[in-house]
């Protein structure tokens, strides 16, 4: 986080927070992995699967200190943090075990402890004491990441900023209710409350729209807007950017004076809360995306995911820790961004959609000084909904995947019914990103691909041998395991 986005009052509070974390991870070995993503990229679903797969011993033959045997036993423990939701794995896992439906998607934050007792690699260490380690999982919306920079902003520069992007592209039209309707605004008359509400209803069904599924855009902030949860209707989430705003102090009782209050508090009650108490204590971080949304929405989804996560990325405060430096400030020495839905691919196109990934964040990465953070792209699938087929057409092997499509699904004329399998050939992705990322910065539409097939599929039915619950099946989750936790568990 650049420095000047706290404050010496904010730096001391969380050098305060640090050192009590330390001390208790003297007695208790602690790591808080923070889990985000956008809307839609699976943040539920992965960490269901990770904690489902710790706890069954799944197949994660990539993470090493499982595959040599040397985890002797995981459980799920009370987390530390009484006034955060827990994360309510056991319901998830229910629903993607038994049900087949999906989980309900990130909302708020919330926690979860697993902890997880080994042998230690180095003999010497296993002489002092048997390994322990416990792994808070902070699961929290990446919208929330989002409203990050606001904290560098006054009223007016997120006003001017929020503008020129909705005067951009589809945002052209999607914004147009909410600026005509603030064109008929004078900033400078009395403050009303009815007026600040329309305009703050005006400028969220404007955030709504972009973020549906069919323009898939992800910079939306303040995004509380789109969540609001118990402060729905409270002043802090009753503002809305202006465009052309005087120039000059807001005069006092002012609609641009309320507009200014507002979103002060904004930043007061919502964003440096989460800052402190959650963001600047974590020590690795996951950001899951769903490029294959993105992608298959053509190049302004695929432009604003790459902004989006420029902007996620520049947040974090990355790179190495030492004891003394992580007691004032803690940094966050790995970074890994996860492509989702891996398994709506067949595997001769993993390679791509990693390479893809890799492309979107690549200029973020140039942009922010990682000072020795370790960064890591991959695709993966939390859960493989999917198994893999070839059949024949005009004499030629096609490769497919196969699946149950969810209820309403449709491909061409056909609906399904969520109960039957079917055979589906997902496309291909480009050969050469390069050549993609060029057709979607000069916005050609033929980098839409529109030959591109993405079903929406049910969790995978798991039969039970002799009683014993199988894990979840996936795709790299161990390889991920590996690169986030292996370190800490040598």
């Amino acid at each position: 986080m650049p420095p000047s986005l706290t404050s010496l009052t904010d730096e001391a509070a969380i050098a305060f927070d640090n050192i009590a974390d330390r001390a208790a991870h003297l007695i208790n070995p602690t790591i808080r992995l923070g889990v985000t993503g956008l809307s839609r990229a699976g943040k539920t679903v992965f960490i269901s699967s990770l904690v489902h797969n710790l706890l069954h011993g799944g197949r994660l033959p990539l993470f090493e200190p499982l595959r040599s045997g040397r985890i002797t036993a995981t459980a799920l423990q009370e987390q530390p943090d009484d006034a955060v939701p827990r994360f309510q794995y056991e319901d998830h896992i229910r629903a993607l075990v038994e049900d087949r439906i999906w989980p309900d998607s990130t909302r708020a934050i919330s926690e979860l402890r697993l902890t997880i007792e080994y042998r230690s690699a180095s003999a010497w260490s296993r002489m002092l004491s048997p390994g322990r380690l416990s792994i808070d999982i902070v699961d929290y919306p990446g919208e929330w990441l989002l409203d990050l920079p606001l904290l560098g902003q006054d009223y007016r520069s997120f006003s001017e900023a929020t503008t020129a992007l909705a005067g951009t592209g589809i945002r052209e039209e999607l914004s147009r209710p909410w600026l005509e309707l603030a064109a008929t605004i004078d900033p400078d008359a009395p403050a009303d409350e009815m007026t600040a509400r329309r305009l703050a209803e005006a400028f969220t069904d404007y955030l709504r729209h972009c973020k549906s599924d069919e323009r898939s855009l992800s910079t939306l902030p303040p995004g509380r807007f789109l969540m609001p949860g118990d402060l729905e209707g409270s002043p802090a989430l009753t503002f809305a950017p202006l465009p052309n705003l005087p120039e000059g102090r807001a005069p006092k009782g002012s609609l641009r004076a309320m507009m200014e209050r507002r979103f002060e508090a904004y930043k007061s009650v919502v964003v440096k809360p989460f800052f402190r108490e959650h963001f600047a204590r974590l020590d690795r971080q996951i950001v899951l995306v769903d490029a294959l949304q993105a992608i298959n929405r053509g190049p302004e989804a695929v432009q604003d995911l790459e902004r989006a996560l420029a902007e996620v990325l520049a947040c974090f405060r990355a790179g190495s820790n030492s004891f003394l430096t992580s007691l004032v400030r803690r940094r966050i020495d790995r970074v890994l961004v996860a492509a989702t839905k891996a398994d709506h691919l067949h595997h001769e196109s993993h390679d791509r959609l990693e390479t893809l990934t890799r492309r979107l964040v690549n200029r973020a990465i140039r942009s922010i000084d990682m000072n020795g953070a370790g960064i890591e792209v991959m695709a993966l699938a939390s859960v493989r909904a999917t198994r893999e087929a070839n059949v024949k057409q005009d004499g030629h092997d096609l490769p497919v995947i196969v699946g149950t499509p969810m209820a309403g699904e449709r491909i061409g004329a056909e609906t399904f019914d969520g109960n039957r399998k079917t055979a589906v050939f997902p496309g291909d992705l480009p050969e050469d990103p390069e050549a993609y990322f060029r057709s979607v910065d000069q916005g050609d539409a033929s980098a839409a691909l529109p030959d591109l097939s993405i079903v929406r599929f049910r969790p995978p039915h798991l039969d039970e041998k002799g009683g014993i619950t199988l894990s979840v099946p996936h795709i790299r989750l161990d390889r991920a395991l590996q690169f986030l936790l292996g370190d800490r568990l040598t």
